[in-house]
């Protein structure tokens, strides 16, 4: 995160780790919380299926032991252009609006750019994601699988002009 847009979190914050593999039953049920059973209907759930997390770009919150927190990022492409795929954001119920989704869009699009990725795609709230560099007018000619509210696809760029010339059908990479 850089000082200028990273998100303001109190100093008893939970601390921000790489997703391991002993996180993964306690991140499905913060998401299973979060989204219900109706998160198998989303089109994004489409370019996770058969895909793979990128493991340097996942990461959870934790309180203790206690996973509080998650964001995971996914290789996909779209009109056969590589981009990362940010999705699903979870943070427990208790902990919101706190900053700490915000924080953790941050650590995983700073580390897709360190991993070489330049931009990240996601479906979500605009007025949210807009305040951490996203926006829809770079995936206008973006098309997910599946419905999908096209004011909803976003896009980011990690580097200069990384958001720029994505065209067609996204698909797992």
């Amino acid at each position: 995160m850089t000082a200028s847009s990273a998100a303001v979190l109190p100093q008893d914050a939970p601390a921000i780790e790489v997703e391991a593999p002993r996180h993964a039953a306690a991140v499905e049920a913060l998401v299973d919380r979060a989204f219900g059973p109706g998160r198998f209907a989303k089109s994004s759930e489409r370019l996770r299926e058969g895909n793979r997390k990128l493991d340097d770009c996942s990461f959870v919150a934790l309180r203790g032991d206690q996973v509080i927190g998650s964001v995971r990022l996914w290789p996909v492409t779209i009109g056969g252009k590589p981009v990362a795929f940010l999705g699903p954001l979870a943070v427990d119920a208790t902990q919101r609006s706190a900053g700490l989704g915000q924080a953790l869009v941050e650590t995983a699009c700073a580390a897709a750019a360190k991993a070489g990725w330049k931009a990240v795609l996601l479906v979500g709230d605009a007025p949210y994601f807009a305040r951490i560099g996203f926006s829809a007018a770079p995936a206008a000619k973006v098309v997910m699988p599946g419905p999908a509210d096209q004011r909803r696809v976003l896009l980011k760029a990690l580097v200069s002009g990384g958001d720029e010339g994505f065209e067609g059908r996204v698909a797992v990479a």
